[in-house]
């Protein structure tokens, strides 16, 4: 009975080392009272921090090779301002990459000028992508305005533009999300206004729209609940956000997506997505279901391989990947609504917090922060 009653100390003992290793809080340095970093991976926390904060909100972030910054702003409402910019302090901003792509007026040409602005993101080769849903106020396409644009970093210039038709961005569309295989000369898109993946041919200019209302793209009916508030719409009603968040793995052979409003994460191979002889039916039926995630908004792969997300309800930052686990990286309040990603160096990643569920009236200012992995050196 004692031999038994040992052997029992110390297992518990042994389970409260493994838990105390694997889950603690610690505060932030600069956190301020009462800000708690809740770490879930090994024995030294992510540190979050703040890099900028701006009065209006955004969505995207994309960082350069050289650590240049740009985010964007939606159209959600009347707010005056550009609708991409590069930051260039902690609460200063530039339009970019001119003032004349950042004046559409509702009146102006929305072939030439960002009209709703939803991500940006850098490809391999340091070069910035500019996604437009061309579906200001989400009132609806605006025709001629939804368009993927491509900057050169180097001039600070556009070198081109992908216009898509009535056939490709339909009415109640809103293109959400983009990543680039550079490799194939591919972009992936996700439309979370009615659901589906958008292939573009960039050498071709030719578009495909795939998985369309099939059961991945689609909304769940999720009710989300944010900072202890469900999230819903000025009339009331529950949104229903259909294919949102995007990711491709780094050989590009794998496309992750999300609904958001929704809690499953799914994958396809990206070579049934190139797949013209597959029908509508056969492609869906090549879709992965891989994990229960909670509410995602962005995905990122990181440096270390592993599926970034922005889990939404819990104000924190997970990550998919080890034996199909969904693992806490970091919790910390003022990840109120974290929304997109993207790489920065040595193994940093940058998050937008957009506060989505304050609607018009948000309680403070939208931040940007720093995940710093401490597996590098600093």
């Amino acid at each position: 009975m004692i031999q038994r009653i040992c052997r029992i100390s110390i297992l518990m003992a042994s389970v409260a080392i493994v838990l105390s290793g694997c889950l603690f809080a610690k505060k932030s340095a600069n956190g301020g009272a009462g800000q708690d970093v809740v770490s879930g991976i090994g024995t030294e926390p992510f540190e979050l921090i703040e890099v900028a904060v701006s009065d209006r909100q955004w969505t995207g972030v994309a960082v350069s090779a050289d650590g240049r910054i740009f985010v964007n702003f939606p159209r959600w409402s009347e707010s005056a301002g550009p609708s991409v910019a590069e930051v260039l302090s902690r609460d200063g901003t530039s339009p970019y990459p001119a003032n004349s792509w950042n004046k559409w007026d509702g009146e102006s040409d929305g072939a030439k000028q960002f009209v709703c602005v939803q991500s940006v993101y850098i490809d391999r080769d340091n070069v910035l992508w500019v996604l437009d849903s061309g579906n200001p106020y989400f009132q609806g396409v605006i025709e001629g305005a939804p368009k993927l644009v491509k900057i050169d970093l180097q001039s600070n210039k556009v070198v081109k533009t992908w216009p898509f038709d009535s056939d490709a961005a339909l009415p109640q569309s809103y293109l959400n999300d983009v990543r680039i295989d550079i490799d194939r000369n591919i972009a992936y898109i996700t439309d979370s206004g009615v659901g589906a993946i958008v292939v573009l041919d960039l050498e071709s200019g030719r578009v495909r729209r795939l998985l369309e209302r099939h059961a991945s793209t689609q909304s769940e009916a999720a009710i989300l609940k944010v900072d202890g508030m469900k999230w819903k719409l000025a009339d009331g009603t529950t949104p229903e956000v259909h294919a949102d968040g995007i990711a491709l793995d780094g050989a590009g052979n794998y496309l992750y997506y999300h609904a958001l409003t929704g809690k499953t994460l799914y994958r396809i191979a990206t070579g049934s997505l190139l797949n013209e002889m597959l029908t509508a039916e056969e492609l869906g039926d090549r879709v992965e279901r891989l994990a229960d995630t909670g509410a995602v908004d962005g995905m990122l792969f990181g440096q270390d391989g592993l599926l970034y997300l922005s889990t939404l309800e819990t104000n924190s930052i997970s990550r998919y990947g080890r034996d199909g686990i969904v693992e806490l990286v970091v919790r910390d309040q003022r990840l109120s609504w974290p929304d997109s990603f993207s790489t920065g160096s040595r193994g940093n990643i940058y998050v937008t917090v957009s506060q989505v569920h304050q609607g018009a009236s948000p309680k403070g200012p939208y931040r940007l922060f720093r995940l710093r992995d401490p597996a590098y050196l600093p």
